[in-house]
């Protein structure tokens, strides 16, 4: 790798090599090192590292060697995120350069740009089945485009997140094209398998990602004369990370688009990467050490980017993606099971699932983050509530509290599947949302819709009900905020955005329910965003006080300590944030009134408060001590 580095990129190259080429070679020699040829490959993988590492423009290795030397700056309580697709946003990567302005506004400093690189001709999952990660989806712009976007948002602050789709391609991907056409090592890329035998050995211990649409985790392909491996679906070709060439090509990949100026990849699917019959197939301990590789691959040759963890997983199950101080994995992970579980609580209009969740939250090692959200592109799964759903004390009435872990398990799975028939809107609920096929006939179907039309704004009767509902918005964005993460927003949220039902009109579209939640930016809301009597103006002011005031706090950064204070009432979360800060959230449609030892001051309109505490339905109070540490 040193020798084909230029004389003055050496010796810091020769320093970050020292740290991590240890942890690459280790977990490389595990995956490939039985192989004759793993040294010559490893060799010809460095030399590679080398090559991009030295074709990194010399602004980007200046923002590498400023955020090395403060490897915990994405923790900071100024970090806010943005998600959105392009083609919604802006329309194009040019357009989303227009919207620059909006982001800083709101305070934003991060953007997850949803999959823009060239997709799949003709359905793509909404881009998650990429073609060529090497050019952009032509309809979006050009990779001067990108480049250009990634400098202006570098300028304004704002670092860039992509999807980095890891566990498959396209099925018109080159590597698809050259397996179909017969190339040996294009076919090595993919699991194929001549007959059924060894599919339906795996199907017995597999689930399925879209058992509607989708049933299956293989599909036949004729050109290969056999079944190609495919969790999501036909046109999604899962690869092979068990052949060593997938590994370094992904690598390569990764380092070219961070040298256009990405600095965050989502790694989607990543609990998918690494297949073992008997095994449902996700979580594998091979497929923490090809992250860990990885990770080891960006510290050599741009540390300045990070790691995102798509592994919507169970939260016992999340702390293994931050790998550890000796091995590190991922900057960042999803914590989808507080997303949820913030929207059972309203729900249920009680905190227990939340109080747990927030409970088994475990630390989390030096530089690194949760990443806190209310909506994204996806649909609420449930699933991920079902430990905590299923243990100790019940709700009221709720089924095997005391039983079997049988029993448990099936009242947690009842439990979660009345959560969502009530955000599909059933039985009177507020909500308008639509359910979205589950992966488990067992567990309840996931949830999709905006924000807004989820927490009751779409079907509100009246100026009260509205109000109720912009509360409950509110709520669950300041939970998101103080909680101790990333946080980020979904575009359309900050101006109260509702479903898009023109999806079901577009062929392509019509059978996800997902499009709900993928509408047009509305630039007749955006316009009226400073107007405090409508409703967009209304949402946009509070939330962008709320992001004001956690700029202003320190203890609200992500690392700062965080802990769960006991309340007396069952439907209010009580968050202390370091010594002086308070966050307490009423998920109920009733006002509670709570004691408040010593002086505080209400951060959200600055009044004095001694004594007491009174939270109106669905309010939250973020208080700063005036006097002595919190007491519990």
């Amino acid at each position: 790798m040193l020798a084909v580095l230029p004389d003055h990129l050496r010796a810091e190259a020769a320093r970050r090599l020292a740290g991590a080429e240890p942890v690459l070679r280790e977990r490389l020699a595990g995956l490939y090192g039985e192989r004759a040829d793993f040294l010559p490959w490893l060799g010809d993988l460095m030399e590679n590292i080398g090559r991009l590492h030295a074709a990194r423009p010399a602004a980007l290795r200046r923002q590498d060697l400023r955020r090395a030397a403060q490897a915990d700056w994405f923790l900071s309580q100024r970090m806010l995120g943005y998600c959105a697709y392009v083609q919604c946003f802006g329309g194009t990567l040019d357009g989303v350069g227009r919207r620059i302005g909006h982001l800083r506004e709101l305070g934003v400093s991060y953007l997850h740009l949803l999959p823009f690189l060239r997709p799949r001709a003709g359905e793509n999952d909404g881009g998650f089945a990429v073609a060529n990660f090497d050019e952009v989806d032509p309809a979006l712009g050009s990779n001067a485009d990108l480049e250009a976007l990634t400098a202006r948002l570098r300028g304004a602050g704002i670092s860039l997140c992509s999807d980095f789709i890891l566990n498959h391609v396209a099925d018109d991907h080159a590597w698809a094209r050259g397996a179909r056409a017969g190339d040996p090592a294009m076919r090595a890329m993919f699991h194929v398998f001549p007959d059924r035998t060894l599919p339906d050995r795996y199907e017995r211990t597999l689930g399925q990602v879209f058992p509607q649409a989708a049933p299956g985790n293989f599909s036949y392909v004729e050109e290969l004369g056999g079944w190609v491996w495919t969790t999501f679906y036909p046109y999604q070709w899962d690869l092979n990370y068990a052949n060593p060439a997938v590994f370094a090509a992904m690598a390569a990949t990764m380092l070219r688009l961070a040298n256009r100026g990405i600095d965050v990849f989502r790694l989607d699917s990543t609990a998918f990467l690494w297949k073992r019959e008997g095994s449902d197939c996700m979580n594998q301990p091979e497929a923490h050490a090809l992250l860990q590789a990885l990770r080891a691959v960006v510290a050599i040759a741009a540390p300045g980017v990070l790691l995102k963890a798509e592994a919507i997983v169970p939260t016992r199950e999340l702390p293994a993606y931050f790998g550890s101080a000796a091995a590190p994995e991922c900057h960042i992970a999803y914590h989808s099971s507080l997303m949820a579980a913030g929207w059972a609580a309203l729900a249920e209009q009680d905190t227990e699932l939340l109080r747990r969740v927030v409970a088994a939250t475990p630390a989390l090692p030096p530089a690194a983050s949760w990443l806190s959200y209310v909506r994204c592109h996806d649909d609420i799964g449930w699933n991920v509530l079902r430990a905590e759903a299923g243990a100790g004390d019940h709700a009221p009435g709720e089924p095997g509290a005391d039983g079997a872990d049988g029993g448990q398990a099936g009242g947690a799975a009842a439990r979660l599947a009345r959560v969502a028939r009530f955000f599909s809107g059933a039985d009177g609920s507020y909500a308008a949302g639509a359910a979205f096929q589950s992966s488990d006939p067992r567990a309840a179907h996931g949830s999709n819709g905006m924000a807004a039309s989820l927490a009751g704004l779409e079907t509100a009767p009246d100026d009260a009900a509205r109000a109720a509902a912009r509360r409950r918005l509110l709520l669950l964005h300041g939970l998101a905020l103080s909680f101790g993460a990333l946080p980020v927003l979904f575009m359309g949220d900050e101006l109260a955005q509702r479903n898009d039902y023109g999806y079901s009109a577009r062929p392509q579209h019509a059978m996800d329910s997902r499009w709900l939640q993928r509408p047009q930016f509305d630039q007749q809301r955006w316009a009226a965003r400073h107007d405090g009597g409508g409703e967009a103006g209304q949402v946009y002011a509070a939330l962008r006080r709320l992001v004001r005031l956690r700029q202003s706090r320190p203890e609200l950064a992500a690392g700062a300590p965080l802990a769960l204070l006991p309340s007396v009432d069952p439907a209010v979360l009580a968050l202390a944030r370091g010594e002086r800060f308070l966050a307490l959230l009423n998920f109920s449609a009733v006002p509670h009134t709570l004691d408040l030892p010593g002086r505080w001051t209400c951060l959200q309109d600055d009044r004095a408060m001694a004594g007491g505490a009174t939270l109106e339905p669905y309010g939250m109070l973020w208080l700063a001590r005036d006097d002595d540490a919190i007491s519990t």
